[in-house]
This record gives C-alpha cells, structure tokens and sequence, in this order.
C-alpha cells in the first residue's frame, strides 16, 4: 500500500489504472517517490544532505527597482501598507533611480551573470513607469553593452497600467518586453482596493489601456497578476473576465502577503475556499491542454512544469540564489521586495555581491534548518514559502509558513492528479516543458 499525496491511500491497481500500463506505472512510482510526492506508511524519515550551492554562481535575473514611489493606493500593498518593510516616503533611498545607477545596475547584472549568454532585467516598483525615461535609456544602454560582451539582454517589467500611453505602449511593443499587469479583476474587484490616493477606483483608467496594449503588443504574451484577499476570492469569474472580456494570454493568483490581522487578511477557512476555487479552475485547464487548447491558467500550469521536471528545492525560490533585487540608490537585496531593506542587503552594484552575507543567508534558509517541514512530503516543491511572506507573518525569514501548509499541500495534490491524467490523455502536452529545459540549457 502507498501512502499517495491525497487523504485516501490507493492501491497499486487503482494507480495503474490512472497512469498506465505497468512499465510507465513502475516509471511514474519511482519518479514521484524521488520527488517524495509518495511514500510507505510511517516510513522513517531518510536525512536529507544540506547542499549549498558552490559561490560565486551566475546571477540569472536583476530586479531594478527604478522608483519606489506609486500613483495608486492600494491598502493591501506591502510597500506602503500597513506591513512595509522599508520606510519610502522618509527613508534614505532616493524615491527615483538615476540613469547613473541604473547604467551600474546593468554592469552589474552583465558581470554577475558569468558564463550565461542571456541576462534578464525585470523593471519593478512603486509603479514601474512612473520612471519611464531612465527605463527607457537603460534598455538602450543594456542592449548596446550585452552586444559588446556577446549576450543577449532580456526584458520585463511590472505596471498597475494606468500611465500606459500610446508612445508607451508602442516602445513596449517594439523592443519585445515582456508585460505583467497588476490588476485584480472587474470592476467591482479592482476598485475594492486598487484605488487612487484619492480613493477613486483605476478599473475606467486602466481597462481600456491594457486593451490598447494588447492590441499593439504581439510579440510576447502579456500576463495579470492577480492579489486574492478574504474580499476577492472568485477565482474563476476573475479568470474568465481577464482572459475573456479584456484578452490577456494567462492569468496568475496569489494569495495576499498580510499579517493576520489585517481585515483583507485569508483566514484558514478562506484559504479552503481558494483551494476549491482553485481546483476548479485547474481542471478546466485539464480539459482544455487534453484537447490541446491553450487555457491561461498559470498557477497549475507552473507546478506541473515543476513537477515534470523533477523539482526538488531546498530553497522556495530563487531570490538570494540566480535572482537578486536592486533598490534605487544601487543596493542589492534579497529580492525585489526587499530592496532598501539594511537586514536584507547583498552588496551594492557598485562593489558587486557580498558572498559572505549571500552564503550566511543560504546556510540559514536551507530547507533542512526548517524543522517543522521535515515530516511534510510537500517540502520538495514549497521548501517552507515566501521569505517575504515568513517575514511580514512571523516577523523572519527562517520562519516556514505554517499558515498555508495544508492550503499548499491540498493545491500539489491537485496538480500532481492533473499531471496523472495529462500523462494518460495527453502526454504530448507535457513534452513542451522538456523542450523548454532544452532551450534553457542552450542559453546558460
């Protein structure tokens, strides 16, 4: 008998039926037990080895946090709500970066990403695109100094949307940079807390915009982002309106960043209710990729990648690893959320990483520090969550994120019954993914 990610044990038959004959069952069997997605009953627990990755290793993406400063205000917002980390009305960085530090910024991001034929630069805020000329320059900058050293730049950015103007939108489009919009959904979700500082609601300003941005920008799919909190929990009418009424390619779902208290916090029940929402949704992702539909889902479609893939992280996610965040005066942070932040800093742009402070923090985050995950065959995909979440709940970012322990493991049982089936139904489907990492490989 196996001990399978759901509440119920199944057999090996019943599994069988699921995957497919006994070949691909034995092969199915073995790949989930490496990634500890199943196991025997009461099994002892095999000690796992703390790796720490061998520094310095290439940095992958820089987070340039171009402004700290946003022409909305949103009550959630964990940069000027009620949980922020870094003071930026009265703090000591600047409230917009240079053009200077911004051309350091890319040196930088160039030097640090050693043998890697492509660096990625994600412009982040405040909001974004109230720094737009220096955006603008750096890109030119970038570009003209990856063809001096043979690699290619990247580009993305982050924007709430509203000062999306034509001249905007058309640079955006001809320079391939990648687009993700903050919005939360219609109008009556969007306006709950995406307000203006005067307290009108954005939906009006920034609907048509992103309409006009998505007529123009072809090149690259454009993504919403979408902040759930105890106010804003209907998933699948958010889904349908995003990708449906106002055309976005795919949509993304996370659940707000808050300390418990706070009245758009998710309680325990509201988390259950996410997870059937969730559910939901994903399975009309499965039915759409088994008829080889494209269905915008993101949230599933990235686990199953994971999944595919064979992930097991000992750390939830890249900051501090491949990926590094910059604040405006040119220090260098864990990530993007913690730009500014001293307890949090990495080194300067300037004087490059301090490996010494990088390596304490990965000796301290290691998933095996985190007792409390030992026992939870979830630990290869979550690696106890957000250090930006650990922090603004338990007030450190050793701290696992016990608040949504049963929320994640009830969601990767969700998607490891997806992949199943997509692995009968559709396996063709899956293949993308290995030719995603085949890509990968060519560029690092």
């Amino acid at each position: 008998m196996l001990q399978s990610v759901s509440t119920r044990p199944h057999t090996r038959d019943e599994l069988s039926a699921a995957v497919g004959d006994a070949a691909e069952l034995d092969a199915t069997l073995a790949e989930l037990a490496r990634v500890r997605a199943i196991g025997e009953l009461d099994a002892p627990e095999v000690p796992q080895p703390k790796i720490i990755p061998l520094a310095p290793f290439p940095l992958t993406t820089m987070v340039l946090n171009v402004t700290n400063q946003c022409n909305l205000s949103c009550e959630y917002c964990y940069e000027y709500g009620e949980d922020k980390i870094v003071d930026t009305e009265n703090g000591k960085q600047p409230k917009f970066m240079s053009e200077e530090t911004a051309r350091q910024s890319v040196d930088f991001m160039l030097r640090e990403s050693g043998s890697n034929k492509v660096a990625h630069v994600t412009f982040f805020g405040g909001e974004t695109l109230l720094n737009f000329p220096v955006l603008k320059k750096t890109i030119a900058y970038a570009r003209a100094r990856g063809a001096e050293l043979g690699k290619e730049v990247d580009f993305s950015l982050t924007t709430n949307a509203t000062l999306l103007k034509p001249d905007i939108i058309e640079f955006l489009a001809d320079e391939r940079v990648g687009v993700t919009i903050s919005i939360d959904g219609p109008k009556d979700v969007q306006d709950k807390f995406r307000v203006f500082h005067n307290g009108t609601g954005s939906y009006d300003i920034v609907a048509p915009k992103i309409k006009e941005l998505l007529k123009r920008h072809r090149s690259r799919p454009i993504g919403a982002r979408v902040t759930l909190t105890s106010g804003t929990m209907d998933v699948k009418r958010i889904y349908q309106h995003l990708t449906e009424e106002i055309g976005f390619w795919e949509v993304g779902f996370a659940p707000v960043t808050t300390s418990p208290n706070r009245k758009h916090a998710i309680s325990e029940s509201g988390y259950d209710e996410m997870l059937g929402q969730f559910r939901d949704l994903a399975y009309d992702f499965l039915e759409a990729s088994v008829a080889n539909r494209h269905h915008g889902f993101s949230n599933v479609k990235e686990t199953i990648e994971e999944l595919h893939k064979g992930v097991s992280k000992a750390f939830p996610c890249g900051a501090g690893l491949g990926l590094l965040g910059v604040a405006t005066d040119g220090d260098v942070a864990l990530c993007h959320r913690f730009a500014g932040s001293d307890s949090h800093k990495f080194g300067t742009v300037r004087d490059g990483i301090d490996r010494d402070a990088q390596h304490a923090f990965l000796q301290a985050h290691h998933i095996a520090n985190k007792t409390d995950c030992s026992v939870c065959w979830a630990r290869p995909l979550c690696s106890g969550g957000c250090y930006h979440e650990a922090h603004t709940r338990y007030g450190e970012t050793t701290h696992p994120n016990l608040h949504y322990c049963d929320w994640i493991r009830g969601w990767t049982d969700v998607c490891l019954r997806i992949y199943g089936e997509l692995s009968e139904r559709n396996p063709g489907f899956l293949t993308q993914f290995d030719r995603d990492e085949a890509e990968a490989e060519k560029v690092s």
